[in-house]
C-alpha cells in the first residue's frame, strides 16, 4: 500500500497548478462577479490535453488514470471551482458516459473531439419534476422510422448553452417501470434542441447552468447511447465516476480555504501578535488539514478502485459525502477566522464559502449518498 503520488502524478500537479494560477486564479473573482464563462481558459485546457485526460490516446485522450484525473479536477478547483466543475461535467459524465457505453462510431464522432478539447460536453438527467428521483424522468423519444423524436426540457445542467454535444435521457417505454429509460446523443444545432434560462446561482458563477428544450429534436436512430431501456442503469454507472469527481473539486475548494484561512492568520494581529498564535485558531486550521486530508484519502481509494475495473458505487459515495461536506466546513470557517474581511469580497474566502455548498447538492446530495451508501451496507 503506497500513500504518496508518483513522480508523474506530482509533476502533472505542477503543471496543472502552474496553468491554473496564471490563466485561472488571477480572474476567477471577475469571472465571478459578472457570471462571465471562461471560454479562453476552457479552450486552452483542451488545447493542452486536460479535457480528455482518461481517454485512450487513439481516442484524442491523454491516457491517463482516475487517480491522475482527480489531480487535475482538485487543482482546478483549488483556482476557480467553476472551471473545475465545467472540466467534471465535460469529461466524467459526458465523454465518459460516451466513452463506456457507445458505440465505435459514436466514439469516433463524438468522443475523439470532445477527449481533444475541440467539442464541450453537457450531461442532462435531472428535471423541474425529477431531481433526486432521477427515475421519474418525463422527458419522451418516440422511434419515427430511422429517427427519434424527442420532447421535454431538462434543468441545471451544467455547460448545457456553451456545450456543443449533448447526452440526454428520455423516456423511452413509458409501461416498463424498470427499463423505461434510454440515454441518446444530441449535437448542437440538431432543429428542435435550444438552451433554455440559464440559471443564477449563489456560487460556480462563472460555470455555466442551464436548461435544455427538446421541441419535436429529431436525432438518428444510431444517436441511442447504450442499449434501450438501459438510459437510467447506465447514468447511474456513469455517476459512479462523477461523484469521485466532484469529491475532487470539494478537496480542491476546502484546500483554497484553507489557504487562504492560514495566510490570513499568519498575517493578520490583534492583542500584539499575530492571530496564528491564537489557539482557537490553530485548532481550526488543525481541523480543517485533518478532515481534507481524510477526504484526500477516500478519494484516492475510490479513484484506485475505479482504475482497476472495480465497482465503485459506495466508494464514491463515500467519498463525495465526506468531501464535499468538508468543503462546507472549511469554507465556514475560513470565513470565521477572516472575521470581517471574510464576510467581504476583498477575499476569496466568500467565494469558497458559496462555491462548496454545491457540492453537497450537485450529482445527488448528501441524503442521496447516505442512501446509496446504506444500500450498499445492507445488501437491499
Amino acid at each position: 500500500m503506497n500513500f504518496d503520488y508518483t513522480d508523474d502524478q506530482k509533476e502533472l500537479r505542477r503543471a496543472i497548478r502552474e496553468f491554473a494560477e496564471k490563466e485561472i486564479l488571477p480572474f476567477a473573482s471577475e469571472w465571478d462577479e459578472k457570471e462571465t464563462f471562461p471560454k479562453d481558459a476552457i479552450r486552452k485546457l483542451g488545447e493542452l490535453g486536460f479535457l480528455g485526460v482518461i481517454f485512450p490516446e487513439e481516442l484524442g485522450g491523454g491516457g491517463l488514470s482516475y487517480a491522475d484525473y482527480v489531480v487535475v479536477i482538485e487543482e482546478l478547483a483549488r483556482a476557480d471551482a467553476s472551471v473545475g466543475l465545467t472540466v467534471a461535467a465535460h469529461t466524467s459524465l459526458c465523454a465518459n458516459h460516451i466513452y463506456e457505453q457507445g458505440t465505435d462510431a459514436q466514439k469516433e464522432k463524438f468522443l475523439k473531439p470532445l477527449a481533444a478539447g475541440t467539442f464541450l460536453g453537457g450531461w442532462s438527467l435531472t428535471e423541474p419534476n425529477a431531481g433526486s428521483d432521477a427515475g421519474g424522468t418525463q422527458m419522451t423519444a418516440v422511434l419515427d422510422a430511422d429517427e427519434w423524436v424527442l420532447n421535454g426540457s431538462k434543468t441545471f445542467t451544467t455547460n448545457g448553452s456553451v456545450c456543443d454535444v449533448a447526452v440526454a435521457m428520455a423516456v423511452t417505454d413509458k409501461d416498463n417501470d424498470k427499463r423505461r429509460i434510454s440515454a441518446f446523443i444530441v449535437p448542437k444545432g440538431t432543429p428542435g434542441f435550444r438552451a433554455g434560462k440559464k440559471e443564477r446561482k449563489l456560487g460556480h458563477r462563472a460555470s455555466d447552468t442551464s436548461e435544455m428544450v427538446f421541441e419535436n429534436c429529431r436525432v438518428p436512430k444510431c444517436f441511442l447511447l447504450g442499449e434501450r431501456g438501459e438510459g437510467f442503469i447506465g447514468a447511474l454507472k456513469v455517476l459512479d465516476g462523477g461523484r469521485i469527481s466532484i469529491a475532487a473539486m470539494s478537496i480542491g475548494i476546502a484546500q483554497a480555504a484553507f489557504d487562504c484561512a492560514r495566510d490570513y492568520a499568519k498575517e493578520r494581529k490583534q492583542f500584539g501578535r499575530a492571530i496564528a498564535t491564537f489557539q482557537a485558531i490553530r485548532f481550526k486550521l488543525s481541523d480543517m488539514a485533518t478532515e481534507i486530508d481524510a477526504a484526500r484519502l477516500l478519494v484516492q481509494r475510490a479513484a484506485f478502485l475505479k482504475d482497476k475495473g472495480e465497482r465503485v458505487t459506495k466508494e464514491s459515495a463515500m467519498a463525495k459525502l465526506y468531501a464535499s461536506e468538508v468543503a462546507v466546513r472549511a469554507a465556514e470557517q475560513a470565513v470565521q477566522i477572516l472575521g470581517g474581511y471574510g464576510y467581504t469580497r476583498d477575499y476569496p474566502a466568500e467565494r469558497y464559502y458559496r462555491d462548496a455548498k454545491l457540492m453537497t447538492i450537485g450529482e445527488g446530495t448528501s441524503e442521496i449518498q447516505r442512501m446509496v451508501i446504506a444500500r450498499q451496507l445492507l445488501a437491499m
